[in-house]
């Protein structure tokens, strides 16, 4: 039997030991059902039902990503855009940003360059690869 969006997040939440909320189930719902990463502002504007004020779906994505349920991508525009991610603890893989609409996709299945050797005394922490180009949509027009 396969959860709905709704079971999943409830699941999800739950899985972390702390406290399940409307806005989280909410939000994580609704990101498990989108095709690619969105923007704070896209998220909000989009997110069916009432709406929940900027703040506290900020502190729902800060929440969502320090629980490794959502990860957080850095575009070339300064704007974070979050992605669902149930089940994948590693986020380093590679992500593409169209220069023409921004939209961001995430490239699970592109291995990266192995991490490199740090200098003493730094540990890395995430590698981040940001390819930059025009995506099909775009190419199209």
């Amino acid at each position: 039997m396969q959860l709905t969006a709704q079971q999943q997040a409830e699941t999800l939440i739950r899985d972390t030991g702390a406290r399940l909320t409307r806005p989280r189930t909410r939000v994580l719902e609704f990101l498990l059902g989108q095709a690619g990463p969105l923007t704070h502002h896209e998220i909000h504007e989009q997110l069916p039902g009432e709406a929940i004020d900027t703040v506290t779906l900020y502190r729902v994505l800060e929440w969502l990503t320090a629980n490794s349920i959502v990860h957080r991508i850095a575009g070339a525009d300064g704007v974070w855009r979050f992605s669902a991610s149930p089940g994948q603890h590693d986020h380093d893989h590679a992500h593409f940003q169209c220069t023409r609409c921004d939209s961001v996709t995430c490239f699970n299945d592109m291995p990266l360059p192995r991490r490199p050797k740090m200098p003493d005394g730094f540990t890395s922490e995430e590698v981040d690869l940001l390819i930059k180009g025009t995506c099909p949509h775009c190419a199209g027009k």
